[in-house]
């Protein structure tokens, strides 16, 4: 249940605080005064949407406060709405999600506002209705359903893509074979194009090559006398004076290290000049392999690599092409077999619906007795759409005839507005009750009733109210007169503000303000007396 609710600068409320208590607690006030603002307030803190426009003229930002009692453990819901729009939701002061706050208060209370009625002039809302009782089996089940048609859905869409490009495909086909000929035969190799470039500069200049290198190499040994000859005297000249002093043994080494070292040079100089080989025509066929090369990368991509990426893209296109009669025949199967399996579990999800709707209807039939519809018929009909979807294949139409010898017929052809809220009254308490929500929050419940009926639906709350909190804002005496706990919002006004304030009302208060609903704003002993019979009626 709900303990106390604290609001601070929420659209004309200053700040206000009410403590609630269990039984029925009515909130009552004059048209304009701000009714309607208190229930938005709670409802915020229950985790509905809100905006920058709900902070107060002037104000940084609102912050509505509830208190409550949920499976014998205290709750605290917080919400914070800034002039900036940011929005902070706290439960037990962590800060969570708007959607985890909902998650909470939405086993705390549930809120019927005039909008709802609406809801049962819409026959595509009745299915909710239905779902919302026994809603642990519905909901499993139809989570069943939602897995199940999305499986359904990937697979066709995947067999409509494969249909609308098969055409096309078999189109490309030749051209894509034609493509992936063309690279495997050229048998790249990564790297090729940057090997060939230096060949062909090698080719291009190995005259110059082999001329300069014979040059060189005469130099070591051809000529008379030959650099290595001249060396070799001196290195042997520096042998025998190496041992007359320490640095002349230094010295004589790193001759005899040179030595060597240009010995060996020699050597590899030979080596590579008598391996150089230059056919006249190595170096056309370089040329054309590198503009076989370039030409590719033209037409495949910027790189030996882009093109061979382009082949394996396309090797798989073509596998999965020359594959299509056997990927749409498998597709085709996996539909099938999905679609039965959709079906089934639409089927469930029907049984379920239809058990749930017997059983609600005839519920809903005695609270609707209870409520003066002595001679009333209901049937909530759960009938097959035509396929299913992520919701099931069924669709529900409540249908009702509230006068004896009268066809049933649906909602919107027969009941007025006061039929409307006694009916959503009688599904509010059998859902609720059966959800175990522990308040119920009611948004002037009596629009469109009057007379013996409010009073007939103020008596059906309060007995409401022995198993549940319920919270109810009425212009009506009638069910005011029924309140275990009475308030009375008032509006006032200075020369810069309005303000509006939530006062729990005593004894003499409540008979006082029952009047005023009798009566308007004169009040005389003959209200005050009708007043008094009224709460005495009630008891």
């Amino acid at each position: 249940m709900i303990y106390h609710i604290s609001i601070q600068n929420f659209a004309i409320i200053e700040h206000t605080e009410i403590d609630f208590a269990d039984g029925l607690n009515i909130i009552t006030g004059e048209t304009g005064s701000g009714k309607s603002i208190v229930i938005e307030a709670i409802s915020l803190a229950l985790g509905s949407r809100a905006d920058s426009s709900y902070v107060r003229t002037g104000a940084d930002k609102a912050i509505i406060q509830l208190l409550g009692e949920l499976d014998g453990e205290e709750i605290l819901l917080t919400r914070e709405i800034s002039s900036s729009g940011k929005n902070l939701c706290r439960l037990n002061d962590e800060i969570v999600t708007l959607n985890r706050l909902n998650q909470a208060a939405r086993k705390l209370a549930d809120i019927h506002g005039q909008y709802d009625n609406q809801s049962l002039l819409n026959p595509d809302s009745h299915i909710d209705l239905i779902d919302a009782y026994h809603r642990e089996i519905t909901e499993q089940k139809k989570s069943i359903v939602q897995d199940e048609y999305r499986r359904y859905a990937q697979i066709r869409s995947e067999l409509g893509n494969l249909l609308s490009t098969e055409k096309e495909n078999r189109r490309r086909l030749d051209f894509m074979r034609f493509e992936s000929d063309e690279i495997e035969k050229a048998a790249l190799r990564p790297g090729e194009d940057q090997e060939l470039e230096s060949r062909v500069a090698l080719l291009q200049n190995s005259e110059k090559i082999f001329e300069n290198m014979e040059k060189t190499c005469g130099l070591f040994s051809d000529a008379s006398p030959s650099v290595m000859n001249g060396l070799y005297t001196g290195m042997r000249a520096m042998e025998e004076i190496a041992s007359f002093a320490p640095d002349l043994g230094i010295l004589s080494q790193e001759f005899s290290d040179i030595y060597y070292r240009l010995e060996d040079l020699g050597r590899k100089l030979r080596d590579r000049k008598d391996s150089l080989s230059f056919r006249p025509e190595e170096l056309d066929e370089a040329i054309s392999r590198l503009e076989l090369i370039e030409n590719l990368k033209k037409k495949y991509g910027d790189s030996i690599e882009a093109v061979l990426n382009y082949h394996s893209s396309i090797s798989s296109q073509l596998s999965a092409m020359e594959n299509i009669d056997e990927t749409k025949l498998s597709l085709e199967r996996q539909l099938k077999a999905s679609a039965a399996s959709l079906r089934q579990a639409c089927a469930q999800l029907t049984e379920a619906r239809k058990a749930s709707a017997a059983e609600l209807c005839e519920k809903i039939r005695k609270e609707l007795i209870d409520l003066n519809f002595h001679d009333a018929r209901l049937a909530i009909e759960v009938l097959p759409l035509d396929k299913p979807g992520e919701n099931g294949m069924d669709r529900v139409e409540i249908l009702i005839s509230t006068n004896r010898g009268e066809p049933l017929k649906p909602l919107t052809r027969v009941a007025s507005g006061g039929e409307m809220s006694r009916i959503m009254l009688a599904f509010k308490n059998v859902i609720s009750s059966y959800d175990q929500i522990p308040t119920l929050i009611f948004d002037e419940i009596d629009t469109g009733i009057s007379g013996v009926t409010a009073s007939i639906v103020g008596q059906k709350m309060k007995e409401i109210s022995r198993s549940r909190q319920l919270i109810c804002i009425t212009h009506l005496p009638q069910i005011a007169a029924c309140g275990d706990h009475n308030f009375r919002i008032r509006k006032s006004s200075d020369d810069t503000s309005t303000y509006t304030t939530v006062d729990a009302l005593s004894e003499e208060e409540t008979v006082c303000e029952i009047a005023r609903l009798l009566g308007g704003a004169t009040i005389t002993s003959t209200t005050m007396a009708s007043a008094r019979e009224l709460i005495a009626g009630s008891r």
